[in-house]
């Protein structure tokens, strides 16, 4: 019998939708039951949401003042313990949330982690990224033990909401949690744009724009086409964007329906974090960027000509 305990990532009352992306990947290991385990001070909100995700059996709710903030050193007791309850596998979503606090859990269990789940191949055999993405292998976990995993968003639509609710039941955990690490404040930025990871439509810039001043030219497109906006890792260094706008192996792995790079050469960095999108556009003056070996569409020319064109064409 496999039962699937899947750790639901929420903000400010909102269930983040990675959840749902995990509970697609769940429902590929064909299980008897899958649950999905909210920690929160006041977790009744994010629990309605996530009972309302089409495959979920079952809503597990941890109320604790403790968690009001999601430290990895509080939370993984919590779910270690959840998990022994009949658990063969626990996954977390493979963001910076589920990064943090699955090998914590992992270790607790005493069990290795399979980071990155692109696919399903067994009960207990996974496909994940290697070598930046160059190539893609299949790890196999014990068959005896509990599995912990981060899915890889990027590779899993998320599911939709079903018109029965799951039941929720408040689950009572004998952990003792750890008072070594304490919530400081949380520094976010905030934009009116769609988040960049669950985005339809992402617009980035690379080098090729130039400057921190120029970078408005893909703020624009980004308005007019109400998306988001991303940029190369060396955009990023250049100081012309803000980091948390990176895309790529060391930034955000996205997989938006559509994706416009703009003075983007594609290097392998950059396209593992853009290798699920739908459709690739690349706008370059250099027809031999490694950007066009992988996009849909690409236009070369310069970009402080063709931008503006494609913007008033919209």
């Amino acid at each position: 019998m496999s039962k699937i305990l899947i750790v639901a990532e929420h903000l400010n009352g909102q269930l983040n939708s990675a959840t749902a992306r995990c509970v697609t990947c769940a429902r590929e290991l064909a299980p008897d039951a899958i649950d999905v385990l909210v920690l929160a001070d006041a977790p009744d909100a994010v629990a309605a949401q996530a009972a309302k995700l089409d495959g979920v059996t079952k809503v597990l709710t941890v109320a604790h003042a403790e968690n009001a903030h999601a430290l990895a050193a509080v939370l993984a007791p919590q779910i270690a313990a959840a998990a022994k309850n009949g658990h063969t596998h626990v996954l977390f979503p493979s963001t910076t949330f589920g990064k943090d606090v699955a090998p914590r859990t992992a270790a607790l269990l005493g069990v290795g982690q399979v980071s990155d789940i692109m696919s399903v191949a067994g009960p207990h055999a996974f496909t994940r990224p290697i070598y930046a993405g160059n190539a893609i292998i299949t790890v196999e976990a014990p068959a005896d033990a509990i599995v912990v995993g981060t899915v890889r968003t990027a590779s899993w639509p998320a599911v939709g909401d079903t018109a029965n609710a799951a039941p929720v039941e408040a689950l009572a955990i004998d952990a003792a949690l750890p008072a070594h690490t304490r919530f400081v404040e949380l520094k976010q930025a905030s934009s009116e744009r769609p988040d960049l990871q669950s985005a339809a439509k992402v617009v980035s810039g690379g080098r090729g724009v130039g400057s921190k001043e120029n970078f408005d030219i893909i703020y624009q497109l980004a308005d007019k086409l109400h998306a988001a906006a991303g940029a190369s890792r060396a955009a990023v260094d250049a100081g012309y964007c803000p980091n948390d706008m990176q895309v790529g192996q060391t930034g955000k792995i996205i997989a938006p329906e559509l994706y416009i790079a703009i003075g983007i050469s594609g290097a392998i960095q950059h396209l593992t974090g853009i290798k699920d999108a739908g459709t690739i556009v690349a706008i370059n003056k250099d027809a031999e960027a490694p950007i066009f070996e992988v996009a849909d569409i690409g236009l070369v020319g310069d970009l402080f000509k063709l931008v503006p064109e494609l913007e008033a064409a919209v």
